[in-house]
C-alpha cells in the first residue's frame, strides 16, 4: 500500500499529461481483467465449496460480474476493434465501466454485510453446486441485461465523454459515488477484517480509490499518464488477491495432504493393532477351547460306558469349570480397556464430537464425493464421557459408511448425521445415515458379532468395540436398514453416564 501511495504522489502532479495511444493496451487489460476475474472466482468457489460460507459465494459472484462486464466493455471500447466499438456507441463502453466499477465494491460491501449479518460460520443448508449454479446463472442475466439496457437506452444516460478521448464534466457525477462506496469498504475492513484475505481486500480498495483519482479527475482523458497509471493500479491490485488466494489454496493442499497422510498411517495402524488384538484373542481362546472339546470327548466316552468312573467324570468336569474360567478372563482382559470406570470421563456434548470426527474425515468426504447433511439438535444435554473413546466410535461408524458408499455405484453418496434428545427416556440418540449397498438380510442379526465382517479383510471388531464402549458408557448401539437404501447406526447414551 505504501508503494501505490509513492506511485500515486508521483504520477498524480502530472496525471493530465497525454502519452501515446498504444492500440493494444486495451484489449490487454481486459483479457487480463477477465482472466484474472474467472481464476479469482473459481477460487472463491472452491473455497465456498468447501467452508461454505455465504458472503464467499457472494463475493466469487462479485469477481464473476466484474469479468464477464469487462467482456462487454473491450467490445464496446472506441478505437479497439472499430473506431465507435462493436456494441453501441461512443458513450456505451464508459457506462458499461461505470456500471461494474459502481457494482464491485457494492458487492463486496454485500457480501461483508452477509458475513457480519451471519457470522463467518454461516453456512447454506443445501448443494454447494446447486448455489453456484444459481450464482452464475444469476450474475450473467445480470450482466446481460445491464449490458443491454445501456446499449439500448444510451442517448438518455449523461454525456461522460466528449469524445473518444476527453472527459466530460459529468464524469464527477459517477465518480464520486463509486469513490463512495469504495470508501465505505476500506473502512469496513479497515475496522471489522479479520483474517489475511480481508487484508488485500482492503490493499484492493486502497488501490481502487487511487485508480478513480488518477484515471478520473486528475486525468482529464483517456491515454493521459493518469489513465495509464489507474487502470495499472487496477491490474496490480487484482492480481494480489489472486496470488494470495494460489498461496493459500497451495498451502491449503499441502495441509490437507499431510493431514491426509497422517490419518491414512493413523488407520493402518489401528487396523493392524485390530488385526493383532483379533488375532491374539484368538490364539488365547483357540488352546482352551480345544481342552474344552477334549474334556468333552472324554466325558461322552465315559458317559457311553455301563458303568461310568465318576471320579474320572468329576475330574473332567472340573478341568471343563477351569477352561470356562480361563476364557472368561481372556474376554475380561479384552474389556478392562473399556470398563465403566468414570475416571476419564467428563461433560461432553455429543454435537462437537460428531462436528470433530467429520473435520478429520473432511478429505475421505471429498475424495469420494459424499454430501454430508447434518441435523444436530441445538441445545443437546451433555453426557458424562470419554471424548476419545466415543469419538473413536463416531470415526469407525463414519468411515464404514463412506466405504459402504464408496461400493455403491449409480446413485447419490449421501452421509446424513442427526442428534436429537429423547425427553421421554432423558437421553441423547445420534444417527449416522448413509446411502451406501447396506447388508443382506441374513447378516442383519449378526453385524455386531465379534469377527464378523461384510468387508473383504476386515476384522470384524471394529463394531464390537464400539458396541463395548457405547455399552460402558450405559448406552447401547443399534442398527437397522436405512430407506431406500444403506444402513442406520443409532448410538443412544443416557444423560450423566448411566442406562
Amino acid at each position: 500500500m505504501v508503494c501505490l501511495l509513492a506511485v500515486f504522489c508521483i504520477t498524480a502532479r502530472y496525471a493530465h499529461h497525454q502519452l501515446p495511444i498504444v492500440p493494444a493496451f486495451v484489449p490487454i487489460y481486459a483479457c487480463l481483467i477477465v482472466v484474472n476475474g474467472l481464476i479469482t472466482t473459481v477460487l472463491l468457489f472452491a473455497q465456498f465449496w468447501v467452508v461454505r460460507w455465504t458472503w464467499l459465494l457472494v463475493l466469487a459472484s462479485g469477481y464473476l460480474f466484474t469479468a464477464l462486464m469487462a467482456v462487454s466493455g473491450v467490445l464496446a471500447f472506441p478505437g479497439v476493434f472499430s473506431p465507435t466499438g462493436l456494441l453501441g456507441g461512443m458513450q456505451s463502453a464508459a457506462w458499461i465501466g461505470t456500471s461494474y466499477q459502481f457494482g464491485a465494491p457494492a458487492i463486496l460491501i454485500a457480501a461483508l454485510l452477509v458475513r457480519e449479518w451471519r457470522g463467518t460460520a454461516g453456512t447454506v443448508h443445501y448443494t454447494p453446486g446447486l448455489a453456484i449454479a444459481l450464482s452464475v446463472a444469476l450474475v450473467a442475466a445480470v450482466t446481460c441485461g445491464l449490458t443491454w439496457a445501456i446499449l439500448a437506452h444510451e442517448e438518455i444516460l449523461p454525456r461522460l465523454f466528449e469524445n473518444g478521448v476527453q472527459q466530460s464534466q459529468n464524469i464527477i457525477l459517477v465518480v464520486v459515488p463509486i469513490m463512495a462506496l469504495e470508501a465505505a469498504a476500506f473502512l469496513w475492513l479497515w475496522r471489522k477484517g479479520r483474517s489475511v484475505l480481508d487484508l488485500w481486500l482492503m490493499v484492493m480498495c486502497a488501490a481502487w480509490l487511487l485508480e478513480r483519482s488518477l484515471s478520473g479527475p486528475l486525468a482529464g482523458a483517456r491515454y493521459s499518464l493518469g489513465w495509464y497509471t489507474g487502470h495499472i493500479f487496477h491490474m496490480a491490485a487484482t492480481f494480489t488477491v489472486l496470488l494470495l488466494l494460489l498461496s493459500e489454496a497451495t498451502a491449503l493442499y499441502a495441509n490437507m495432504a499431510r493431514a491426509s497422510m497422517q490419518r491414512r498411517g493413523a488407520r493402518q495402524t489401528r487396523q493392524i493393532a485390530m488385526d493383532a488384538t483379533a488375532a491374539s484373542i484368538v490364539h488365547e481362546i483357540r488352546q482352551p477351547l480345544m481342552a474344552l472339546r477334549a474334556n468333552a470327548s472324554a466325558g461322552l466316552f465315559q458317559a457311553a460306558k455301563a458303568e461310568p468312573d465318576m471320579a474320572e467324570v468329576r475330574a473332567i468336569l472340573s478341568d471343563m469349570d477351569a477352561e470356562g474360567r480361563r476364557i472368561g478372563e481372556i474376554i475380561d482382559g479384552v474389556r478392562i480397556m473399556f470398563r465403566e470406570s468414570t475416571h476419564d470421563r467428563r461433560p461432553l456434548n455429543l454435537n462437537t464430537v460428531v462436528r470433530d470426527v467429520l473435520l478429520t474425515v473432511e478429505l475421505d468426504l471429498h475424495i469420494h464425493d459424499v454430501t454430508v447433511k447434518t441435523n444436530l439438535e441445538n441445545d443437546l444435554p451433555l453426557i458424562l464421557g470419554d471424548s476419545g473413546q466415543l469419538h473413536q466410535v463416531f470415526l469407525n461408524l463414519i468411515t464404514n459408511a463412506i466405504e459402504a458408499m464408496t461400493d455403491a455405484a449409480g446413485r447419490p453418496h449421501v452421509l446424513t448425521v442427526s442428534s436429537r434428545y429423547l425427553a421421554e427416556s432423558s437421553k441423547i440418540a445420534v444417527a449416522v445415515e448413509d446411502t451406501g449397498i447396506g447388508i443382506a438380510d441374513k447378516d442383519g442379526s449378526r453385524i455386531l458379532e465379534p469377527f464378523f465382517s461384510t468387508k473383504a479383510g476386515g476384522s470384524g471388531v471394529g463394531l464390537t468395540i464400539c458396541q463395548v464402549i457405547v455399552k460402558a458408557h450405559g448406552g447401547r448401539l443399534e442398527v437397522r436398514a436405512n430407506q431406500p437404501c444403506g444402513m442406520v447406526f443409532c448410538v443412544i447414551l443416557p444423560m450423566g453416564g448411566d442406562e
